[in-house]
């Protein structure tokens, strides 16, 4: 199976979430930029964190904003990062805690998805 055909095409809004994470990377210079869609439709876009007393991933902290704006449940999020082939741990997990079947895509910074968990 070719590397294509495991990365679905994305629907609008997925790749919606996609370029609003490579905004919030964009727009800090962060490692990482993530966003997250919230059951009404909601986004929520977020940075890497990395306070001297506070470390969260792009994705952690998306999903925190999420949360502390009342929201219960993720329809879909997206992290761009330039590391790595696969969604960080922590980030996944939290994504995870709220809906366990979210798909979570990560893209390249160019928006290219290389993966789906």
């Amino acid at each position: 199976m070719s590397e294509d055909a495991l990365v679905p095409d994305l629907q609008p809004e997925d790749a919606k979430l996609v370029t609003l994470a490579r905004s919030a990377l964009g727009r800090t210079g962060a490692p990482e930029g993530a966003a997250v869609r919230d059951t009404d439709g909601r986004t929520y876009l977020a940075a890497t964190v990395d306070l001297p007393s506070l470390k969260l991933s792009a994705l952690q902290a998306a999903v925190a904003a999420a949360v502390s704006s009342g929201v219960t449940g993720l329809e879909a999020a997206a992290i761009v990062s330039a590391a790595g082939d696969a969604v960080e741990a922590d980030g996944l997990a939290a994504v995870r805690d709220l809906t366990p079947a979210a798909p979570v895509f990560l893209a390249g910074p160019d928006g290219t998805v290389r993966a789906q968990a």
